[in-house]
């Protein structure tokens, strides 16, 4: 497999012309990073990172994060749909959707920042890609510089900015399943002074799932993309980026399939295989027991409809000893979506949706040192505020009474009508506001020529408000304390109010030794935090079924990472090998907890908190080297061994639940959502024929098994899978391409992530890979 030839920093060169290839593709470019808020050769930092080019991107079809996870290993990517995201570095970050953004009153460990914004709600991050210059993964805690929830690390992406020089790019691919996609962009003067660059992708595509009942196919796809942004500048040392952008996602989407039948010690009529089960007792057959067969009977209505954008300013302006930079941003995200929640074509639940609306607007002020003196410094000031809304909408059908209560209730075995919760529903409001503001600064001193110490602090006061009201209403009226018990036990009204204030000290502090010219060592130590919140998903309630107020906190994760590494720069530049170490501690990991000390109730209850520990350690390898003139290759490999070394009530798996809600111990079991190795690998060739050249391009990425739930179920386990993508095509003289690609090349069947349906019954639902897909595109200069 090409991942087990080499391990790469993820950039190779790409030419325009046959003549300007075979001058420079005997050497790897040098590739400028801003991964300490100055640009620098990213060999020159001492730090982990990956960073994937724009023509690499281009040349690999990688338009989101999500195929990201291809180029780079230790980042991974988790989406039921684009408002459930969740992505990690290292296993860290929001790694389950329990603890992900499916909750708006928590945020992400990897922070995710565009042109230098960050963007508070990883959903943006299932946005298309428009016009991007590079992509830098910054691995473990970024607690100076990129200090905004970064325990895991960060992803900073840069776009392509306006060119005083006149230039176009445009593309049109066509696939199968009717794949379209069409991108392109333009840039140029307006005047001496002012630039501009206009940008823009366009993606469809049919489903991929087939539903039998409707024959309708599900998880279509259906992204746009637009920015356009201005240049000014009006005198040498001063420059202001204007940048808007937006981008939407409307899809019939996202369903899952059938995975597997869990077992449970419920009682047999509770469960949903078995002669007694619930599918027995509704006479229901699923569409097919093989998830690959990508076959669903859903009856309920599907659909995505996102949106986000937004403005920013982007100054910079050398004052001679230093330049000071200036970023103001607003940013909007909407989301609505319905889904199926029961995933089944029985009518247990007629629609779920939560129409959320996020507004937020940051300003950071910096001031950086200029010039390569012995003492460099950046120091700054930030500030962010946020708020969102959001409407929880649930309404159960007809099968619902049967499914989810069954046929009795209560201590007298009360019989249940069959239609107790038709019609029963909840709606809601909630608001969740955030303040953050913080200051920082960081310190590079050259004590000897070759030797370099960095010391950095950041310092962030957070203030957080949430308010969280349901009602329930609907279905046939009953007075039965019985019955009203149990249609309650399925959905109840709540209705509070919590805040929060926290302030938290991050940092690091590094070591750089120059061996030579051309190896670089470095120790580093590292804290970082993520921002505590308020559940806003609702709370365990008392015997009097009050909220429980002492849960609506969730605090912060503090996160130490230990991190040793080795850069090299050889042959002449021929060969880029890097490698490091690191050891990483999290301190209250926010995850989900079972216990009945703080609700004073006699039932224990689930819900989010902070267990005290947890640790992942690992090593990292990447290499890019020039085979030969033409031909470079390149790899990554991540190894990572992460526990939860303290967990005393977690949830438990579905083999030993029972009727009543269980605590156990997950203490010294593997992290969920984290393979314990990930391999990415792929080459470029170039070779000139005739007037123009044949291109070649190959990826490939593998990651082992890992478990799905954090109930770490045997019956959640998600098996190791590879995905191959390549394409292959020519380049004519004046630059235009013509290529042939295929996606999945290997037509590799994986599942990339799951679900355990509502009610633990069992039935365990997941989201097949997307079969191989054959296209092609011609891109051309404009």
């Amino acid at each position: 497999m090409l991942a087990l030839v080499a391990m790469s920093l993820l950039v190779s060169p790409m030419q325009t012309a046959p003549a300007a290839a075979q001058a420079e593709d005997d050497r790897l470019p040098a590739i400028t990073v801003t991964a300490r808020r100055r640009e620098e050769d990213a060999q020159d930092v001492p730090a982990a990172l990956s960073v994937v080019d724009g023509d690499l991107l281009d040349r690999s079809y990688s338009l989101n994060t999500q195929a990201l996870t291809t180029l780079i290993p230790s980042l991974n990517y988790s989406s039921a749909n684009p408002r459930n995201t969740a992505f990690t570095i290292r296993g860290l970050g929001s790694s389950v959707v329990a603890v992900s953004q499916a909750n708006d009153g928590l945020e992400p460990g990897v922070g995710f920042y565009v042109d230098q914004v960050y963007h508070a709600r990883p959903a943006t991050a299932a946005f298309d890609f428009a016009d991007i210059e590079r992509v830098e993964e910054l691995r473990g805690p970024q607690g100076t510089l990129f200090g905004k929830n970064t325990t895991a690390g960060a992803l900073n992406i840069t776009s392509r900015a306006p060119s005083f020089t006149p230039e176009g790019f445009a593309e049109i691919s066509v696939g199968e399943r009717n794949f379209v996609q069409a991108r392109g962009w333009a840039s140029g003067p307006i005047s001496d002074t002012i630039a501009y660059r206009l940008s823009g992708v366009s993606t469809r595509r049919d489903g991929v799932i087939e539903n039998v009942r409707t024959g309708r196919n599900t998880n279509t796809l259906g992204t746009q993309a637009v920015r356009g942004q201005l240049l000014f500048q009006p005198r040498e040392g001063f420059r202001t980026r204007l940048i808007a952008d937006f981008a939407n996602f409307q899809a019939y989407c996202c369903g899952q399939v059938y995975l597997r039948t869990g077992t449970s010690l419920r009682a047999p009529t509770r469960q949903f295989g078995g002669p007694q089960g619930l599918a027995a007792q509704f006479d229901y057959a699923l569409p097919s027991t093989n998830p690959y067969d990508r076959l669903t009977d859903i009856d309920g209505p599907l659909g995505v409809d996102t949106n986000e954008g937004g403005v920013s300013a982007i100054t910079d302006w050398n004052l001679g000893p230093a330049t000071f930079t200036s970023v103001s941003a607003w940013r909007f995200w909407n989301w609505d979506a319905e889904n199926d929640r029961d995933y089944t074509g029985l009518p247990v639940q007629l629609s779920q949706h939560i129409p959320s609306r996020q507004d937020q607007a940051s300003q950071e002020f910096r001031l950086a040192s200029n010039g390569s003196g012995p003492l460099t410094y950046v120091i700054g000031l930030y500030g962010f505020w946020q708020k969102i809304t959001g409407r929880p909408i649930s309404i159960y059908g007809p099968a619902a009474a049967r499914y989810l209560i069954g046929t009795t209730t209560g201590a007298n075995n009360t019989p249940v009508p069959a239609n107790l919760l038709d019609g029963y529903g909840q709606d809601g409001r909630t608001v969740f506001r955030t303040s953050s503001y913080a200051a920082f600064g960081e310190v590079n001193w050259r004590i000897v020529p070759d030797v370099t110490l960095t010391g950095g602090l950041r310092y962030t006061y957070e203030g957080k408000d949430g308010s969280y009201r349901t009602t329930v209403s609907g279905g046939p009226a009953t007075t039965n304390a019985a019955l009203v018990n149990a249609r309650l036990g399925v959905l109840r009204p709540q209705s509070y109010v919590a805040s929060d204030r926290d302030g938290s000290l991050s940092g690091r502090g590094n070591i750089a030794w120059a061996v030579s010219d051309r190896v670089l060592a470095y120790a580093s130590y590292a804290r970082g935090f993520k921002s505590g919140g308020i559940n806003m998903s609702g709370l365990p309630l008392d015997n009097a079924n009050q909220p429980v107020l002492a849960t609506a906190v969730v605090r912060p994760e503090r996160n130490e990472t230990i991190e040793i590494g080795l850069k090299n720069t050889l042959f002449d530049r021929r060969l880029i090998f890097n490698i490091d170490a690191y050891r990483t501690r999290v301190r209250d990991f926010q995850a989900t907890i079972v216990e009945n000390s703080t609700t004073q109730t006699v039932q224990l209850r689930g819900y989010l908190s902070n267990i005290p520990a947890v640790r992942v350690q690992g090593i990292e390898a990447d290499l890019t080297a020039i085979v030969v003139p033409g031909l470079s290759i390149r790899g990554s490999v991540a190894y990572a061994d992460g526990v939860y070394t303290d967990y005393p009530a977690g949830p438990c798996p579905l083999e030993v639940q029972t009727a009543a809600t269980a605590r156990c111990s997950l203490t010294g079991r593997r992290l969920a959502s984290l393979p314990r190795l990930a391999v990415t690998g792929g080459l470029d060739y170039v070779r000139p024929v005739g007037r123009g050249e044949l291109i070649l391009h190959v990826d490939s990425a593998s990651r082992g098994g890992f478990n799905g739930d954090p109930s770490l179920s045997r019956f959640t386990r998600i098996r190791g899978s590879n995905l191959t993508n390549a394409n292959i095509g020519y380049r004519f003289a004046d630059g235009t391409e013509v290529i042939v690609w295929a996606r999945n090349l290997l037509d590799a069947d994986y599942i990339q992530n799951l679900t355990i349906q509502a009610g633990n019954s069992g039935l365990i639902l997941g989201s097949p890979s997307d079969p191989r897909t054959i296209g092609g595109t011609v891109r051309f200069a404009v």
